[in-house]
């Protein structure tokens, strides 16, 4: 008989039933899927590992003997907060697709501040016919916040585009081809060199409002920001001083302290803001279903659990 793996998530129904469609048939002969609202008592104890899309985590506690919990996602920010320590292991999506979407991302983001298409929206809307000096990519610094596997991807990916790249991280890291830096000091060097800054670090203790008031203020005047790590990392109304009375230029905003983002918030009017709906790295569910099945056939043939997060450092 197949185990009985818990499908547990919030994501809309179409998110849903497209998961619904995907994750069955990449599990054909290993385990059977289902969503945690149809189980049954017995089979809420009976499992060991269930499968998560952005889940309510009383729902993932409600599973009282699970080992381990894969996550089809890469941010796992929420089941770290309000699981208790000694619950499941939590493994995050490691997808080298997902590091080929986010670069992808990050470049274009990059080139649409790198050919000033802000300032040329904004010259449409007022009928001017206005042509501005073009800047070589090797003139423009862009410094990468967190060079993890998907910061990295990123920092190869603008480098191979002709941009002179940075990269920053907490510990010491290095990376060929890019000036690395670390720790405090070496997020003001970044920060002081770059001309478009780009957070991709994620969201622990340590960096949630890291990025405020005095490390906007020693960002490059007329630098921009990309923001494709998580909301909370920014604080958000130091930002909206920082594009008001400098010396921030333009922000690209892709993650919010609250989404969907409040048709209220200023930030959607903003002149110097675009505004993203969490699109820069979306899971690819027919890449991500194949590596959740690896991970899932080789714990139910040998006991093997992937990496999991550690709980101490938040990643």
């Amino acid at each position: 008989m197949r185990p009985l793996i818990p499908f547990v998530s919030q994501s809309p129904s179409g998110d849903r039933l497209a998961w619904d469609n995907v994750l069955p048939a990449a599990l054909a002969g290993i385990a059977e899927i289902k969503p945690f609202a149809d189980l049954t008592d017995e089979e809420r104890r009976d499992a060991t590992v269930a499968i998560v899309a952005n889940p309510d985590p009383a729902e993932v506690a409600a599973l009282p003997n699970l080992v381990w919990v894969q996550s089809l996602w890469a941010g796992v920010e929420r089941l770290m907060a309000e699981l208790p320590e000694d619950g499941p292991l939590i493994v995050r999506l490691t997808d080298p697709q997902m590091a080929e979407t986010m670069s992808e991302a990050v470049l274009a983001w990059t080139l649409y501040l790198h050919r000033d298409m802000p300032r040329y929206m904004a010259q449409q809307r007022r009928k001017i016919w206005h042509e501005h000096e073009l800047r070589p990519a090797a003139e423009r610094t862009v410094g990468i916040l967190g060079i993890g596997n998907l910061g990295s991807a990123a920092a190869r990916r603008l480098r191979a585009n002709g941009f002179n790249v940075l990269g920053w991280s907490r510990s010491e890291k290095t990376l060929d081809g890019i000036q690395c830096h670390h720790g405090p000091e070496g997020l003001r060097t970044v920060l002081k060199q770059s001309d478009i800054v780009v957070l991709l670090m994620p969201l622990t203790g340590e960096t949630r409002g890291m990025i405020g008031a005095a490390e906007l203020q020693a960002c490059k005047q007329g630098a921009c920001l990309i923001n494709f790590a998580r909301g909370p990392i920014l604080d958000t109304q130091a930002l909206i001083a920082a594009l008001e009375h400098g010396p921030l230029a333009h922000a690209v905003l892709d993650v919010f302290e609250k989404e969907p983002l409040p048709p209220s918030d200023p930030l959607w009017l903003h002149e110097k803001v675009t505004v993203l709906p969490h699109v820069s790295a979306p899971t690819t569910r027919s890449t991500a279903s194949k590596i959740v099945a690896g991970n899932i056939a080789r714990y139910f043939s040998s006991g093997t659990i992937p990496h999991s997060v550690d709980r101490k450092r938040g990643y």
